[in-house]
C-alpha cells in the first residue's frame, strides 16, 4: 500500500497528540471526524501506523539498558525470535557491524536486570555473547520524532488540544508518579492501543466505567508511560536507521542534548555507561546522508567524538510491538506488564 498525503497528515497529528479526539482532529485537519476515524482504522489494520504507550525507561525510576548481542550466524533467526518474546526486551534490531543484534531493555531496577533478565539471555541457544551499556539519562525519545507534513499553525493548534499524556522532553526535574497496583492493569491495554478508552478497558476488566475513567486519568498524568503514534518505517520517507556511539566531554551532555533536539532526524539520544558515554539514533532518507549527518553532529556539538556508526538492517520489535520484515506491525505486543492482561483479551 501507499500512504496518501491525508494519511501522513493524520499520522502527524497523532504524533503530536496520540489520544486526540476525532472531533478535535477534524477542526484542525479540515476533514470530517468519521472520515478520520475510518482512515485511522484502515492504517491500523494494515499495520502501517499504530498508537501505543510504554514505560518511559527514565533512569530515575527504572533501568534502561542497551545490549549488544552476538550469536551463531546459523541460529540468528531463532535467537532474534527468542529475544523478542522477552517482555523486558522492548526493541530488537539486526545490526550491520560489530554486533549481530542490538536490544533495548527496560526493567524495574538494576537488580532485576542482573538477576532475572541476564540469566534468561544465557539460556537462549545460539546466543554467544552480550555487552551492556546502561542509560544514565534519556535526552530524546521516539515520541518526539515527527513527519512534519503539517503547517506550523496546525502543529501549534494540535499542541494546544493535547491532553495530559502528551510527552515532554525528559529533564532533570521530570519524575513519574507511582501508581497503585489496581491502576497497573490498565497499562497492557494502553500498550496495545494508545487510544484505548476507559469504556473499552472497563468492559475488558469487568470494572465500573466511572472507576476506570478516574484510574485512566491518573495513569495518563503519572508520567510513568510514554505515548506515541508510530509509523511503519518504509512509509515514513526515512527507511535507514543509524546509531552513533560517541564520547562527549564531561559537563557537556546537556548542551549536546539541546543541539541534538535541533536535528529533526534524531529519534533517540541518551547518556550512557560503557565504552562510550553518548548515543544518538537517527532515521535517514538514504545511506548517502550518513556522512552529511556526521558532519552536522560534529558542527553542532563541539568536542564530540563519533567513535562508531552502526546501520540497522532490520527491526524485529519496536517498543513492544512485533514487526513484519517490511516494518509493518503484526498486531502482537510483548511488553512489560503484559502478564497483567486477563485471559482471553
Amino acid at each position: 500500500m501507499e500512504l496518501s498525503e491525508e494519511d501522513l497528515r493524520l499520522i502527524n497529528a497523532l504524533q503530536i497528540s496520540p489520544r486526540l479526539s476525532w472531533s478535535d482532529a477534524a477542526q484542525v485537519l479540515g476533514v470530517h471526524a468519521t472520515t478520520l476515524a475510518a482512515r485511522w482504522d484502515r492504517l491500523r489494520d494494515a499495520g502501517a501506523a499504530w498508537t501505543t504507550s510504554h514505560l518511559t525507561g527514565d533512569p530515575k525510576n527504572m533501568c534502561l539498558a542497551m545490549v549488544d548481542v552476538d550469536c551463531d550466524m546459523d541460529l540468528r533467526p531463532e535467537v532474534t525470535a527468542a529475544l523478542a518474546e522477552l517482555p523486558e526486551v522492548i526493541t530488537v534490531e539486526e545490526a550491520a557491524s560489530n554486533r549481530d543484534l542490538t536490544l533495548t531493555v527496560i526493567t524495574q531496577d538494576l537488580e532485576q536486570f542482573s538477576t532475572k533478565l541476564l540469566p534468561r539471555l544465557k539460556e537462549i541457544r545460539g546466543l554467544t555473547k552480550y555487552q551492556t551499556a546502561l542509560c544514565t539519562r534519556i535526552h530524546i525519545s521516539g515520541y518526539a520524532w515527527r513527519l512534519n507534513v503539517l503547517t506550523k499553525g496546525e502543529q501549534q493548534a494540535l499542541r494546544a488540544l493535547a491532553g495530559p499524556e502528551t510527552n515532554h522532553p525528559a529533564g532533570p526535574d521530570a519524575s513519574a508518579t507511582p501508581l497503585p497496583e489496581s491502576h497497573l492493569a490498565l497499562i497492557p491495554f494502553l500498550a496495545r492501543d494508545g487510544r484505548a478508552t476507559a469504556a473499552e478497558i472497563a468492559r475488558a476488566l469487568g470494572r465500573n466505567p466511572a472507576t476506570v475513567q478516574r484510574q485512566l486519568g491518573r495513569v495518563l498524568a503519572s508520567r510513568m508511560l510514554s505515548f506515541r503514534c508510530e509509523v511503519a518505517q518504509q512509509f515514513s520517507g526515512y527507511p535507514v536507521t543509524i546509531q552513533w556511539f560517541a564520547n562527549v566531554p564531561p559537563g557537556r551532555h546537556e548542551a549536546a542534548a539541546i543541539e541534538s533536539r535541533a536535528i529533526r532526524n534524531v529519534r533517540f539520544a541518551a547518556s550512557t555507561t560503557g565504552r562510550t558515554n553518548f548515543t544518538i539514533i537517527m532515521w535517514l532518507r538514504s545511506l548517502a546522508e550518513v556522512l552529511e549527518m556526521e558532519l552536522t553532529v560534529q558542527q553542532r556539538i563541539p568536542g564530540i567524538e563519533l567513535v562508531e556508526s552502526v546501520v540497522m538492517l532490520n527491526t524485529a520489535k519496536r517498543v513492544g510491538w512485533m514487526l513484519n520484515p517490511d516494518s509493518t506491525a503484526t498486531g502482537k505486543v510483548v511488553a512489560p506488564y503484559a502478564e497483567l492482561l486477563p485471559d482471553g483479551t
